[in-house]
């Protein structure tokens, strides 16, 4: 699922997976790793662009598309690392790989379309080249 990207800087953050993440087959729910790829997106803009500087831009998902390679368990502490990848017009490309933080076993990977609306219109809007250098540096 992963495409080249090698120049875009990785946000990563570690969480822990709690009781609430837990299904009836003991390991990690498939709705909540959606969850966890939207909520590590999120932490990457929110870091990228401070409160100041982000109410100018709405985000909005157009697809998901999520590969589970293996369960999580309660109490493992995971990394979800994301990236841009290609942005085109109003849309833009985003990777999420979720590794057990322990060995870096691949567990989730996500790639995820993105559309950047303008704040009144609620419509599309063209992503500025200086938005995509922000979200392609580190931050």
């Amino acid at each position: 699922m992963e495409t080249p990207s090698a120049a875009a800087f990785r946000f990563s953050r570690l969480l822990t997976v709690q009781p609430q993440d837990i299904d009836e087959l003991n390991h990690v729910n498939n709705v909540q790793y959606v969850r966890w790829v939207q909520d590590t997106a999120g932490a990457h803009w929110l870091t990228a662009y401070p409160p100041g500087e982000r109410e100018q831009y709405i985000w909005v998902v157009r697809e998901h598309r999520v590969q589970y390679r293996h369960p999580a368990l309660l109490g493992e502490e995971l990394r979800c690392t994301t990236w841009i990848g290609e942005v085109r017009g109003a849309q833009c490309q985003r990777f999420v790989r979720i590794e057990r933080a322990q060995d870096g076993k691949l567990l989730c990977e996500a790639e995820t379309q993105w559309v950047l609306l303008d704040p009144a219109t609620k419509r599309p809007v063209r992503i500025e080249a200086d938005v995509v250098a922000r979200l392609w540096g580190p931050v």
